[in-house]
């Protein structure tokens, strides 16, 4: 692995790390991939059980312990070194199992009513697009990877192959094509396309990555075009991809505020179609609405959105 694929994979979990949701089925969406991802459970005898949880990278592991928090779950943070080659660190949240800790995992599709665990949790959790998103996220957190082009691959591991076929169904409702496998001692949910990767990344809200992806793009095929015309073109394409940005902020805004929901049935389309496909064009993303509408139609929507939200 190149060290701009490294970086590039580091920069999309301290992205993802970053974001805090505030709705409790989002932060219960969140909490279950983490655990079906990189979790474990351990009897203490009595019928007493602790839940752990072993991640690689300290920003993941301050992110679970304030998701823990934020959901009033106890949780103490450790570290270990890994007998590898590489004595790499890596991070432990040991959850003691109290009654309420329980109940929540319950909740969450991590133990079943008995306390046993789940290999997947039940559909009902993911039954939102947010808690798609926040499902994805905590699965990218936990034990995710991305490539970078020439060979573009995201994986997201899970210990069972139930627990990677709920990605691939979660996944799927988003519109998002993923395919699954089997290796020693774990299995996967995984991409191969970067329309696939770029989705999955914008479900999970890593959305500076995928800008990034699209800015690496523009740049490797600018450098293949005669310096005026290759110019032009990337000028033209950091100004789309900034006033996307600029739409991306403003729905996320709108959706966080609660507002979106009371807006104009045209304008909360935009807003949702904008959401779901950062990258697009006007354009592209005018063929997606029901009934079309044109570029110019797009734009005024859009434009609209921005400007609800800086008022």
């Amino acid at each position: 692995m190149t060290d701009s694929t490294t970086t590039f994979a580091v920069d999309v979990r301290a992205e993802l790390a970053a974001i805090a949701p505030t709705r409790r089925c989002d932060r219960l969406a969140e909490l279950s991939a983490l655990f079906h991802a990189a979790g474990n459970l351990h009897l203490r005898g009595r019928g007493e059980v602790t839940l752990h949880l072993d991640l690689a990278t300290s920003s993941v592991a301050r992110r679970a312990f304030a998701l823990l928090r934020g959901l009033d779950i106890d949780s103490e943070v450790r570290t270990y070194e890994r007998h590898a080659f590489d004595r790499a660190t890596r991070f432990q949240l040991h959850v003691p199992g109290g009654t309420e800790a329980l109940a929540t995992f319950v909740e969450a599709g991590v133990l079943d009513r008995h306390h046993g665990p789940l290999s997947r949790p039940p559909r009902r959790l993911v039954g939102r697009a947010c808690c798609r998103g926040a499902y994805l996220r905590g699965a990218f957190l936990a034990g995710g990877s991305v490539s970078l082009p020439r060979s573009p691959h995201l994986e997201l591991r899970t210990a069972s192959r139930d627990g990677a076929e709920f990605l691939r169904v979660t996944a799927k409702d988003e519109g998002i094509a993923l395919m699954t496998a089997e290796r020693p001692g774990h299995a996967l949910a995984y991409a191969k396309s970067w329309d696939a990767i770029e989705a999955v990344l914008s479900s999970a809200g890593a959305v500076d990555a995928v800008l990034a992806l699209e800015e690496r793009a523009v740049l490797a095929d600018a450098r293949s075009q005669a310096n005026r015309l290759a110019n032009a073109d990337h000028a033209n394409l950091v100004r789309t991809t900034r006033a996307a940005q600029e739409q991306l902020e403003a729905a996320r805004q709108l959706r966080a505020s609660g507002t979106l929901q009371s807006l104009d049935d045209r304008l909360r389309e935009a807003a949702e179609l904008r959401l779901r496909f950062p990258s697009l064009s006007l354009a592209e993303l005018g063929a997606k609405a029901e009934p079309t509408a044109t570029k110019a139609g797009m734009h005024r929507r859009l434009r609209r959105i921005v400007e609800l939200a800086a008022s």
